[in-house]
């Protein structure tokens, strides 16, 4: 495939690619997932979600757990729950499990944090890996998390673009984009395997706009990214925004953007994102078409699952986990891939 001969991956030729659209689009996206199964294998490796808190103080327009909405009921997982969801999890198979959660910056937080990583890797086995994705944070409550047994830590940017990252921020010292790189930082100087990302389709964002993100994290050298749609929340100030893209054209710019960052940075693990499928019935198989590589399924239980509402998701709650899996690993199937269970990824 010409895809796969070195390409000058500069802003240009990153746009280019991203207007890419039918038979031109396909040629391309199956490079991708070429070159992922040359890489990795013919696998997609599993991640089992936990979605610990919906509580956060960050007030992103964009979010539906955003702390100025009040619709939304908010919860903690107890830690017997948490500790259960993960022993169903073990017993399925999972290996590798992501905590996940608003920001919140309290020290009942961070030590309830530290303790359940401990508990984890205790009471499971300390083979098992664990990716934190819970905000930003300090330096030490980064450090005193990554002690405690976290292996990896995903923080999005969302947008570089200074002025698109206003418009979906309050314009305070709490939504900076600057900070969000500092922390970026601290994980990496600490010995995280780090992960970022950003959303694609954000109204007024461009294509040159997401050329720049990607580029951002080629820069960063991230070991993981996580990108997909936006997909709106009733109950966000951006909700209903004018020039906002179609579900279609949302999905053909996210598998394309997913496509050429397989291509551009060809070792890195890149996720499928349940978002989408909220947009489409098969997304996330079209992302793993495109070159992704992980899948998250949710092991939360149901009734926090409704609760922790990012974006309207109400088609696509995974209250049947089993069936979910079965039906994308159906599809997996059908492109002579399986799902992997274990920690390490092989390049």
């Amino acid at each position: 495939m010409k895809y796969l001969k070195k390409i000058d991956w500069n802003k240009k030729n990153i746009v280019k690619h991203l207007m890419f659209r039918g038979e031109q689009a396909l040629e391309f996206r199956e490079s991708a997932l070429k070159l992922k199964q040359e890489l990795f294998g013919k696998g997609v490796y599993l991640r089992a979600l936990i979605e610990y808190s919906n509580y956060c103080y960050k007030d992103c327009y964009y979010c539906g757990i955003r702390h100025s909405n009040s619709n939304v009921e908010r919860y903690d997982l107890p830690v017997d729950v948490v500790l259960d969801a993960c022993q169903k999890s073990i017993d399925q198979g999972y290996r590798f499990f992501v905590i996940q959660s608003g920001e919140i910056k309290t020290r009942k937080f961070i030590n309830d944090i530290s303790f359940i990583l401990k508990r984890i890797k205790t009471k499971f086995s300390k083979d098992v890996k664990i990716t934190l994705s819970c905000g930003e944070q300090c330096f030490e409550t980064y450090k005193l998390w990554k002690e405690s047994g976290a292996d990896r830590y995903l923080l999005r940017f969302e947008s570089s673009n200074p002025e698109l990252f206003r418009k979906i921020h309050p314009a305070d010292l709490n939504h900076d984009f600057r900070q969000r790189m500092r922390c970026l930082e601290f994980l990496k100087d600490i010995g995280y395997q780090v992960g970022s990302g950003m959303m694609v389709g954000i109204p007024s964002q461009t294509v040159e706009d997401l050329a720049d993100d990607l580029l951002l994290l080629k820069k960063l050298n991230v070991y993981m990214v996580g990108l997909g749609p936006y997909v709106e929340h009733k109950d966000t100030p951006i909700f209903g925004a004018n020039g906002v893209l179609s579900k279609a054209e949302r999905l053909e710019l996210t598998l394309n953007v997913l496509a050429v960052l397989r291509l551009m940075m060809p070792k890195i693990n890149i996720a499928a994102s349940t978002a989408l499928d909220v947009i489409s019935d098969t997304g996330r198989f079209k992302g793993i078409c495109s070159g992704a590589n992980v899948v998250m399924f949710n092991q939360t239980p149901a009734k926090y699952q409704e609760m922790y509402s990012l974006y309207n998701r109400k088609d696509c709650l995974e209250n049947n986990v089993s069936e979910n899996r079965h039906a994308l690993e159906k599809n997996v199937k059908r492109i002579n891939e399986n799902f992997v269970y274990c920690t390490e990824e092989v390049v």
